[in-house]
């Protein structure tokens, strides 16, 4: 039995990557999961896995009223990367960015606090990156959302506090996923580089653990803020020494 056991999740971006490996792991702990993803039909195939509710939403124009309201730990996951040089960035791309990482999750956590207020009880739990505290060239949009949603967290710490609510970052480096997957051809045109070059010179060029983060390392992370009922308003680095230097 742990804090998550008989408790409602949603996570975002659950159908790949870190949402998954969460929403398995919160499923494993024993939580009910609401598989929110654009992908329709992966977010059903996840549901099915871990016996939860699939939801297909695009995160960059929904309406809260399409998502459950009655979840006890909410987990924004959703995120999208787009590496380009500020003055070469395509505006459209850097709007989406925001909406789909720092808007939502705002919305989101609006639309479920009244449910964790009442309870007495919530874990809020936004992925972040190291680039939430950092910063890396051609990666404006990026940066300026995780460093928007580190902001946000502590916000809602602060309100939550006095009604059992917590509020949190993971903010992890380069993790095995699609989403850093799909960087490298633009992070190798970028820096001149070949593609096999790219993790190396690239990834882990600021890191001293020598490897990429495994999704499930992350959703360990989560877990352990779901029992950590003392710890809010902070930040959990997960970047093998980057932010150390």
């Amino acid at each position: 039995m742990t804090s998550v056991t008989g408790h409602t999740a949603l996570v975002t971006g659950a159908a790949s990557g870190i949402g998954l490996a969460t929403a398995r792991a919160l499923a494993a702990a024993g939580a009910k999961v609401h598989v929110v993803d654009l992908n329709g039909d992966a977010a059903r195939q996840v549901a099915h896995e871990i016996g939860g509710t699939a939801h297909v939403a695009d995160l960059a124009a929904f309406t809260v009223a399409d998502l459950p309201s009655e979840v006890d730990i909410l987990v924004n996951n959703a995120g999208m990367q787009h590496v380009a040089p500020i003055h070469e960035f395509p505006p459209e791309v850097f709007f989406r960015m925001q909406q789909v990482m720092v808007t939502a999750a705002f919305v989101l956590t609006r639309h479920c606090l009244p449910h964790m207020y009442e309870r007495g009880w919530g874990r809020l739990i936004h992925i972040s990156s190291v680039h939430g505290l950092r910063a890396s060239a051609y990666k404006s949009a990026y940066t300026a959302a995780k460093h928007a949603i580190e902001g946000f967290s502590k916000v809602a710490a602060l309100e939550g506090a006095p009604h059992g609510v917590t509020s949190n970052c993971v903010a992890p480096g380069y993790v095995r996923t699609p989403l850093v997957e799909n960087q490298v051809a633009s992070q190798a045109r970028l820096h001149g580089l070949a593609e096999e070059d790219v993790v190396g010179e690239i990834f882990l060029q600021r890191t001293a653990i020598k490897r990429l983060i495994e999704p499930a390392e992350v959703a360990s992370a989560v877990l352990w803020l779901c029992d950590a009922g003392f710890v809010t308003g902070t930040s959990l680095s997960i970047d093998g020494g980057w932010t150390a230097q």
